[in-house]
């Protein structure tokens, strides 16, 4: 695979007349791939990656993207060292599914984004030789079996984009519930609701970074059990509310 900047140069190349035999010589690039350039320049960078080529990510759309994948996420190698990304969503929130779509489409819009339907839930899906590098998370076995961390760059796009990051994870393996409690008023024993955000996860890394996303946005949170995370105080529901929402 040739990079960008040999793309560049033989591009260039060729729109000042130099001949596809004179370029091939020159950069050692085949004259098959200089005629497809020419011929189909729409077609040039299909597969070029950001991270290969120092291209900036959409930020808001990747932290969401990384969110979903470390909860409900998983890349699978196919033929031919192509990478299938799959986030898998409950189908009883069809908004969800869009949006994860609409996620996937941002971070790399050269490829057609598939939904593959099961019993019950559908894997948005999306194929590319070069996932593994926008999730070097990825790895054999389950996430909660193996360390999870972000890279310095992945934490420099979450730290820009909290909310998206925070809603990629409640929108995989979060929830909005209502409990209730009762307390005396006035003598008698009253029940009232109250709403409260739960995050689950078996990975104490990826506990960890919701975790610490929640602490920059300035929002309390108590661990309930060792895989548990739950917001119950009004402000930080509120705020999740803003954030997250009610799964559609």
């Amino acid at each position: 695979m040739y990079d960008e900047e040999v793309r560049r140069v033989a591009r260039a190349a060729m729109r000042a007349g130099e001949s596809l035999n004179s370029i091939s010589l020159r950069l050692g690039i085949s004259r098959a791939a200089l005629r497809s350039w020419r011929d189909q320049p729409d077609r040039a960078g299909v597969d070029d990656c950001p991270r290969c080529h120092g291209a900036a990510l959409p930020g808001a759309a990747y932290a969401h993207l990384l969110g979903l994948y470390l909860g409900d996420g998983c890349l699978s190698l196919g033929k031919k060292s192509v990478y299938a990304l799959r986030i898998a969503c409950d189908d009883k929130y069809p908004r969800l599914i869009d949006e994860v779509v609409e996620s996937v489409q941002a971070v790399h819009p050269r490829r057609p984004v598939h939904r593959a339907r099961a019993v019950g839930y559908t894997s948005v899906v999306s194929c590319w030789k070069h996932w593994p590098c926008l999730f070097p998370q990825h790895g054999p076995g389950p996430k909660h079996l193996r360390p999870i961390e972000l890279e310095d760059w992945q934490r420099e796009i979450v730290a820009s984009g909290i909310e998206p990051f925070v809603r990629g994870l409640f929108h995989s393996d979060g929830c909005r519930v209502a409990n209730w409690a009762t307390r005396p008023v006035a003598g008698e024993i009253r029940r009232y609701e109250y709403v409260r955000y739960m995050f689950s996860n078996e990975s104490a890394d990826i506990m960890a970074l919701c975790q610490w996303a929640l602490d920059q946005l300035g929002i309390p949170w108590r661990m309930p059990r060792r895989n548990a995370l739950s917001v119950a105080k009004r402000d930080g529901v509120a705020r999740l509310e803003l954030i997250v929402g009610a799964k559609t």
